[in-house]
């Protein structure tokens, strides 16, 4: 019961603690003020070829923005402590990335599935995917992605991606996977 009450504990910590951090990213410009004239009074500007004030503003040429990441740029899984559905933060990057992706292109969707490793019973190990698949698919909605983009399935501890009865096995298969659809 406990051990229940901590994993929710920590789930609540983690996902209040991403809520701050985006809230850290607004600006506190007031945008019912008015801006401060700084510039001073000049003569016209006038074009070298013609005689003529310039009256248009000249278009401002940037470079390209940076293409958004594609998805063989991305992890396909991140990882998942023993008996946790945390998401852990060495993973954010991923998560924002995919976040980011799916924000670029409202038409793609995305596949969340959760693994465990062989340790629990069939029924425990499902019911844990799923809570691991569902965590990753609410920190992608914390961060902008339409739920409507996002699915969630559990595979417990039915494909594994590493076999034997090892810690390095094990940490191999308590993942979720990001599957496009």
């Amino acid at each position: 019961m406990f051990k229940h009450l901590k994993s929710r504990t920590a789930l609540a910590a983690s996902l209040l603690g991403s809520a701050l951090w985006l809230a850290g990213c607004g600006s506190t410009v007031k945008l019912d003020e008015p801006k401060a004239d700084t510039t001073t009074p000049s003569a016209p500007i006038t074009s070298s070829s013609t005689s003529t004030p310039a009256t248009a503003v000249a278009p401002v040429v940037t470079a390209p923005a940076a293409a958004e990441p594609a998805a063989q740029n991305l992890p396909t899984t991140i990882y998942f402590d023993y008996d946790s559905f945390v998401v852990k933060d060495e993973f954010r990057p991923t998560i924002e990335g995919y976040a980011r992706l799916l924000g670029a292109q409202k038409t793609k969707r995305m596949l969340i599935e959760g693994h465990t490793d062989e340790r629990g019973g069939r029924e425990y190990n499902l019911a844990l995917g799923q809570k691991r698949a569902e965590a990753t698919v609410k920190a992608l909605t914390l961060l902008g992605v339409s739920a409507d983009q996002l699915e969630a399935v559990s595979f417990g501890e039915e494909r594994p991606a590493a076999e034997g009865a090892s810690e390095e096995a094990w940490g191999k298969n308590r993942r979720a996977e990001f599957k496009a659809r």
